[in-house]
């Protein structure tokens, strides 16, 4: 019981040292492998007020890091509009954003050439919800409703593999600057179910829910005067 105490307190204050950036013991290098992955999360913070919300800007994303190219997955937040009551509402709802980069040597990738695709909350869901072998795809025209509508054509297909792998591959046909370029990324079952534990963490924030759910109630408002369903 006297060993598990200390063993508590020891991981307690270099939990502690790591997380306002003081180096702790590490003479015993093993603490070392849950921070370094081929596959992991990268992040850059600052410093963290006492109710553990950064004070700067943070950098999360979810690398995947393979032989002919690299995945990397990072939420982007809704942009919100001031209402002329003081409120604010939701004026372009948030996306999941992969990243593809072609690889340009052995752990080496051409981040100048990097491929944008970003997932729509209905295209996260259909991520979510993919079954066992199952298969999805998704085209988008970023000029859309524009008069370059047409020009540039982006498809992503999450086709399922031997093993519960995946492969998640990225064409990207330019007209304007007569390209067409393809990425393709094996994924694990393993890195894969990290994506959609991550999309499914990440869309109550791409909706903007988060900050619905966490708003004071005003004085003087009454709860319970907010439309019904059974008032239609």
């Amino acid at each position: 019981m006297m060993k598990l105490k200390q063993l508590l307190q020891y991981r307690t204050h270099l939990s502690g040292n790591l997380l306002h950036g003081k180096p702790g013991d590490i003479r015993n290098p093993s603490w070392l492998h849950a921070f370094t992955s081929r596959v992991g999360l990268s992040t850059a913070t600052g410093h963290f007020t006492d109710k553990g919300k950064s004070s700067d800007r943070v950098f999360a994303d979810y690398c995947v890091y393979k032989g002919k190219a690299s995945l990397s997955m990072y939420p982007v937040l809704p942009k919100f509009s001031r209402l002329d009551s003081g409120g604010l509402k939701v004026d372009r709802r948030g996306v999941m954003m992969l990243t593809f980069s072609p690889a340009i040597g052995e752990r080496k990738y051409d981040w100048e050439k990097k491929q944008f695709f970003a997932l729509s909350a209905v295209e996260m869901g259909s991520l979510i919800s993919l079954g066992s072998g199952g298969s999805c795809e998704f085209f988008h025209d970023p000029s859309m409703k524009t008069s370059n509508a047409g020009q540039v054509r982006k498809t992503l297909s999450v086709k399922p593999v031997e093993g519960g792998n995946y492969f998640l591959s990225l064409s990207v046909v330019n007209n304007m600057l007569q390209t067409n370029d393809r990425l393709t990324v094996p994924v694990t079952a393993a890195e894969f179910a990290v994506m959609k534990t991550a999309c499914s963490f990440a869309l109550p924030h791409i909706l903007g829910w988060d900050r619905y759910m966490d708003q004071k109630q005003q004085p003087g408002t009454d709860p319970t005067s907010f439309t019904s369903e059974w008032e239609r």
